[in-house]
């Protein structure tokens, strides 16, 4: 078993049907934070907006509680936090190629190698009483994505104890930084890992795609985007380069 920071209380199952949903469970049951749980294989693993994550074991299926003082609306600055730790933490297997693509995926030389799964219940004074952060990365194997590219790491690739450990840390370390410095430092560590100034971006969300470039994030973490009307602010959505 790899060494896990201090704090941390880390649940191991060899199955589970999603380990989002049983942070969920213990979240609202009132368990304290730093709460992390790690299953081998999920039967009913999901990303974002509901899709399906298919989880052979060899891969990393992690999902941790945090309970921050933060109102809701920094909720996306959390996802990017989140983002950033994980890009630090896989960088020593993974070597070069890894890059953030917004708002909540990792990709290695293009391909998706990690999603992150954000998800917070609000206090009744209108701040965060939860937050949960689930990583699915791609260690050993790379599952097939409809219309996308995917890759896992190289070999030798971590297990998934030793992968949680480093991920945890990666998140001690960003989430002590923004509390004493703010958001500032993690959106400029995330634009330093995303994607470049000007790249040309098509960002899919409730209405028509909406194509232009890239021109960074705004202080709340939200997508800058130059469109043919003018400099768009995007707050959610699908993101194809």
């Amino acid at each position: 078993m790899s060494s896990f920071p201090v704090g941390w209380r880390l649940l191991v199952h060899d199955q589970l049907p999603s380990t989002a949903d049983l942070i969920r469970e213990r979240a609202e049951d009132g368990e304290a934070e730093r709460l992390a749980v790690l299953a081998h294989r999920q039967t009913a693993g999901r990303g974002t907006h509901g899709r399906a994550w298919e989880s052979p074991a060899g891969n990393l299926y992690l999902s941790v509680l945090l309970r921050p003082a933060s109102p809701a609306r920094e909720v996306p600055q959390w996802s990017l936090l989140a983002a950033v730790a994980l890009h630090d933490a896989l960088t020593p297997w993974a070597g070069p190629g890894l890059a953030l693509k917004w708002p909540n995926d990792l990709l290695l030389k293009g391909a998706k190698c990690a999603g992150i799964l954000a998800e917070a219940s609000l206090s009744t004074a209108g701040g965060l009483d939860w937050l949960a952060l689930g990583f699915g990365v791609n260690l050993a194997h790379a599952p097939a994505v409809p219309g996308r590219r995917t890759a896992s790491l190289p070999a030798p690739a971590p297990g998934p104890e030793e992968a949680a450990a480093a991920v945890l840390a990666a998140l001690d370390r960003w989430r002590a930084l923004r509390e004493a410095q703010g958001f500032a430092p993690v959106r400029a560590a995330w634009l330093a890992r995303g994607h470049l100034p000007g790249a040309a971006l098509t960002v899919t969300a409730a209405g028509a795609p909406l194509k232009g470039l890239f021109e960074g994030l705004d202080d709340t973490g939200a997508l800058r985007l130059r469109t043919a009307r003018g400099l768009e602010t995007v707050t959610a959505g699908q993101v194809e380069a």
